[in-house]
């Protein structure tokens, strides 16, 4: 009977892929307050009416996303981790989902990512 252990070494890698992409839209303002988004409120009449999440690997392609978010849409960013690969951004329900088409529609057809289907609450 063999009574030595066996040691196992597991390794996460990566694939090229948005595995989330969310919009919260007229989310609660304890939302707004926890993110504070409170902040990107731009007049009475013009309020942040939506978020948007998504994560992406790797990590580091947060960066290229937030910046086609922002240029495609005018959207506000309101966190952006490029170690987590995650961004936020705020906007209304129109600007976040134009926005998040652009970034999904790129990323599958110039660097060739696999891309999750836009969700919404």
């Amino acid at each position: 009977m063999d009574t030595s252990k066996q040691r196992i070494i597991q390794e996460l890698v990566p694939g090229k892929q948005i595995t989330l992409a969310h919009i919260i839209a007229n989310p609660d303002a304890s939302l707004h307050e926890q993110l504070s988004l409170r902040d990107f409120e731009l007049t009475p009449a013009v309020r942040v009416s939506a978020i948007g999440i998504m994560t992406i690997t790797p990590p580091e392609t947060a960066i290229i996303v937030a910046d086609i978010a922002i240029k495609s849409a005018g959207v506000r960013l309101a966190s952006l981790d490029r170690a987590s690969g995650s961004l936020i951004v705020s906007g209304t329900v129109s600007e976040v989902e134009a926005a998040f088409i652009a970034i999904l529609e790129y990323v599958g057809r110039e660097l060739d990512f696999e891309v999750c289907k836009l969700t919404r609450t």
